[in-house]
């Protein structure tokens, strides 16, 4: 790593005085390559992949994950073969991190280099192994020249990250630096880069061992033999598998009714004007893994480019109406304004469209829509029925607006037995409004805390009676096959 030698004032701020070992950022020596057609000797790639992977296995010895591990952040001596990862501006001193979901033009490092869990869309922590995936995709462009994914989309390049198995560096014959990759090489890339990180190396320096491997079978024997890979990859840190166990069945409920809101098949998306909205409840005790299963939307929902929210209601600011609803529009608005201008724009018409004159009644509860449409006239002032009133339906309208076959809404509430009444009349309007389409709504509640004369349930019996479609999945504890699975997959990670 870098060395810092001292802070400064400077121009009324700090200045971190670093080292000059006389390099350049990997992705200007890449560069430079490939406007010069030059080549690049296997056996400097295995010795510049090895010394990052060394210099990885440091940084994760003192329980740092880096974060943001790409051709950006290396710098490279190309003449002393000295190599150093910098920019530690967004790492975290965690074994585990947890990850929300976030738009993908506002995550936190350089989109293409990302591991999946990293994108908030996968239902899993984040752990040190992300830096292995970003370290396989920068391993993979210098190899072949080209990224693995290569679109300018960022919801289609978090969908490749998530979904897509990249062409393998050795199928690519006839690069502009290699006639052929030796398949051992490009399968230490793909194992770097496998989709989860229980699939991947467990291990910094068992990295280090493989490519060590490779480099001395060239030096030796001038080729790259066949073997077995991981053999020495120590599994240093306790890892307890993230992936849901003794769930299936009720994945399989959840996904399908998705599937049914998104209107699509599993040949084709088929989109038509009476899609049914639908919701789905997921009852169970507090810490049964509600959440957990609920997020397993973001993978489908992130390939048809949908947009997920949510929000949770408090068991002390259940005086306080709709704050989860707003709470959840809040984080889709927010996403929103960090498109570009002209997408902007179209929000704009869009919304000044659907709210008419009472665009602010949807200010007053969500500011940061103001941004979005422009200062809005006053509305006039009501009793109070009449103004809920108001607001329910201006409030349908502007959901309305969001949802769209191109962009499935998924709303998820958490907590749903400390909804406030207010709240619970509102998602009875909007479960029985004939004009909003492709809008899945998730509630998320504790069933033992409810009974059949409790707001919820009274509501949801209203809405049945109604013809809305609502289903139930209610969790119950996992079967001691289930644990004993978790403990064995725990304790043998290489079986998995």
């Amino acid at each position: 790593m870098v060395k810092a030698y001292n802070i400064q004032p400077y121009q009324r701020t700090l200045v971190i005085i670093l080292e000059d070992f006389g390099g350049e950022s990997l992705q200007q020596w890449m560069s430079n390559l490939t406007k010069t057609s030059s080549s690049l000797p296997l056996r400097d790639f295995l010795k510049i992949a090895l010394t990052i992977a060394e210099t990885l296995a440091q940084i994760h010895a003192v329980h740092v994950i880096h974060k943001d591990i790409n051709p950006s952040n290396i710098v490279f001596n190309p003449e002393t073969g000295q190599l150093k990862i910098i920019d530690f501006g967004i790492s975290t001193q965690l074994t585990r991190e947890n990850t929300t979901l976030k738009n993908p033009h506002v995550l936190e490092r350089t989109l293409a280099y990302i591991s999946p869990e990293q994108t908030g869309r996968m239902n899993r922590s984040l752990d040190y192994r992300t830096d292995f995936y970003s370290l396989g995709v920068t391993l993979y462009e210098l190899l072949t020249g080209k990224l693995p994914f290569e679109t300018k989309d960022a919801m289609e390049l978090v969908h490749c990250h998530i979904a897509k198995v990249p062409t393998p560096p050795h199928e690519l014959v006839g690069t502009h630096r290699w006639e052929t990759i030796p398949q051992t090489v490009a399968n230490i890339v793909i194992k770097l880069m496998a989709k989860t990180a229980e699939e991947r190396y467990q291990s910094a320096w068992g990295i280090v061992a493989d490519l060590q491997t490779c480099l001395r079978q060239l030096t030796e024997t001038g080729t790259i033999e066949d073997f077995p890979l991981g053999s020495q990859d120590i599994f240093d840190q306790f890892q307890i598998p993230q992936k849901l166990y003794g769930r299936e069945a009720e994945v399989e409920t959840l996904l399908a009714a998705y599937d049914r809101v998104a209107n699509r098949d599993d040949k084709e998306t088929q989109k038509s004007a009476d899609t049914p909205i639908e919701m789905m409840l997921v009852a169970g005790y507090s810490g049964i893994g509600k959440s957990s299963l609920i997020a397993e939307i973001h993978k489908p929902n992130t390939r048809l480019r949908g947009y997920f929210i949510s929000g949770k209601f408090d068991q002390f600011q259940g005086k306080v109406p709709y704050s989860a609803i707003v709470s959840a529009f809040k984080e889709l608005v927010q996403q929103i304004l960090t498109e570009s201008e002209a997408i902007l724009n179209q929000w704009r018409e869009k919304l000044l469209a659907a709210l008419g004159t009472n665009g602010q009644v949807i200010i007053d509860v969500i500011p940061e829509v103001e941004r979005i449409v422009g200062q809005q006239p006053a509305v006039p002032q009501l009793g109070s029925q009449e103004a809920q009133n108001r607001f329910n339906i201006v409030f349908q309208k502007f959901i309305q607006t969001f949802c769209s076959p191109e962009h499935p809404l998924v709303i998820f509430i958490d907590d749903l037995q400390w909804a406030d009444l207010a709240t619970l009349k509102l998602i009875q309007l909007i479960m029985t409004d004939s004009e909003i389409h492709y809008l899945f709504l998730i509630g998320a509640y504790r069933d033992n805390e409810v009974s059949a004369t409790h707001p919820l349930m009274m509501t949801l019996d209203g809405l049945k009676k109604q013809g809305a479609t609502v289903n139930c999945i209610t969790l119950s504890p996992l079967k001691l096959d289930h644990i004993s699975q978790i403990i064995y997959d725990t304790l043998n990670p290489k079986k998995q």
